[in-house]
């Protein structure tokens, strides 16, 4: 029979905000993966991530297997390959020794999320693999409701942009039309901030890092002062609204 490998969305870091199904699918799993982000030596670096510290909330330890992904490693191309190659060589043999693994994923399997790179790699190294996702809360709702602000109303677009893709896509997208989402900003606190002003998008403008957990950081946009912030920061730039109550749902 099949091994079945499922990509299970953990959400943005708050162990309350995994779903029920997503909670069933990790408890199912014969075994469940999280990935560790890579030491300079290549090796496992130690420190528990997001998802395998929401994973632990909800299956023991033992049923836990820590695999290095070169999470960190935005310039050594050869090196980011041969990490995944390796990642992808060690979830192969767990699934052809289990017919069950999971994969933990912060946020949504689906949303810039490393399984997909994994399931495309598991698709070529052990054919026959069922995949499947279940899908988790993603950083963007997390942080509007811990702020209050609404993501979209009526007929107003949302416009969700990585910010490792640079600046000036962030930009382009502030000079649309509607609610415009920055991931992954920290490193370019700075650019975002220039952005947001040039295009008058800043005074509701909101940013968060570390959502639900110790140090969690909300605060207006108006207050980045061009100092890096976690990488994981998330933004949101709401829609220019009127005040006005309404429009086509």
């Amino acid at each position: 029979m099949s091994s079945k490998l499922t990509g299970i969305g953990v959400g943005p870091g708050d162990p309350e905000l995994v779903t029920v199904k997503g909670v069933n699918a990790l408890r199912a799993a014969e075994v469940v993966v999280v990935p560790v982000m890579a030491a300079p030596d290549g090796k496992d670096g130690g420190e528990p991530g997001r998802a395998e510290a929401t994973v632990l909330h909800y299956v023991p330890e033992e049923k836990v297997v820590r695999v290095v992904f070169a999470l960190n490693e935005r310039t050594d191309r050869g090196r980011r390959e041969a990490a995944w190659d390796a990642a992808g060589t060690r979830v192969a043999e767990l699934l052809r020794r289990h017919a069950s693994v999971a994969f933990a994923t912060i946020g949504d399997p689906n949303v810039y999320s490393t399984f997909t790179y994994l399931a495309q790699t598991i698709g070529e190294l052990v054919p026959g693999t069922v995949v499947e996702t279940v899908p988790g809360i993603t950083a963007m709702q997390d942080l509007a409701a811990r702020s209050g602000a609404v993501l979209t109303e009526g007929t107003e677009p949302l416009t969700l942009v990585p910010v490792t893709a640079g600046a000036a896509v962030l930009k382009d997208a502030l000079n649309g039309p509607g609610t415009v989402v920055a991931y992954k900003f920290g490193r370019q606190a700075h650019e975002v901030a220039e952005a947001l002003r040039v295009t008058g998008r800043l005074e509701d403008a909101v940013w968060g890092s570390a959502l639900g957990l110790e140090g969690e950081s909300i605060r207006p946009a108006a207050d980045l002062d061009g100092e890096p912030l976690p990488y994981l920061s998330t933004l949101i730039a709401p829609a220019r609204r009127d005040g006005k109550r309404g429009g086509k749902l």
